[in-house]
């Protein structure tokens, strides 16, 4: 619950000029997210958000941006690990099935792991679809996935 909750605060900084907690708050309660305050406090400290001044001279919430390449990649791995249900390939696509909602996070996870074999991905609620570069590719890459979620 606490990925899916992050991943919300993540996209809702980016989608609207959220001022205070509570404001963010009352947009996590909306999108369904049972929190409190010292909740969104704490998410909002391991997310590593800050206020930065808007075009229009508010103060809002944004992604700091700071973070060491150990740090992202630790919780990209984790972000992966914990969502992935099942990884299939056919020819040269790769399908990721991610439980209920994560599927964007955990392809925001492998386009920041960079494999250059992948051309592209496009995620839904709960599907992830990789276009590779050979039928070959695909088949070490699913093995390369499917041994990061074992």
């Amino acid at each position: 619950m606490r990925m899916k909750r992050q991943n919300a605060i993540l996209r809702l900084i980016v989608e609207k000029n959220i001022e205070t907690q509570q404001e963010l708050t009352d947009e996590l309660c909306r999108m369904g997210f049972d929190v409190t305050q010292a909740t969104v406090s704490r998410d909002i400290k391991e997310l590593r958000i800050v206020k930065r001044l808007n075009e229009e001279g508010r103060y809002v919430y944004a992604h700091s941006g700071i973070s060491s390449d150990a740090d992202l990649a630790d919780r990209f791995n984790v972000i992966f690990e914990k969502s992935v249900v099942s990884v299939e390939y056919a020819v040269n696509n790769i399908v990721v099935k991610t439980l209920s909602g994560m599927a964007q996070a955990a392809a925001a996870a492998l386009d920041a792991m960079d494999f250059p074999e992948v051309v592209g991905t496009i995620a839904g609620d709960d599907t992830i679809i990789m276009v590779v570069r050979s039928e070959e590719s695909a088949r070490r890459l699913v093995y390369r996935l499917r041994s990061m979620t074992e």
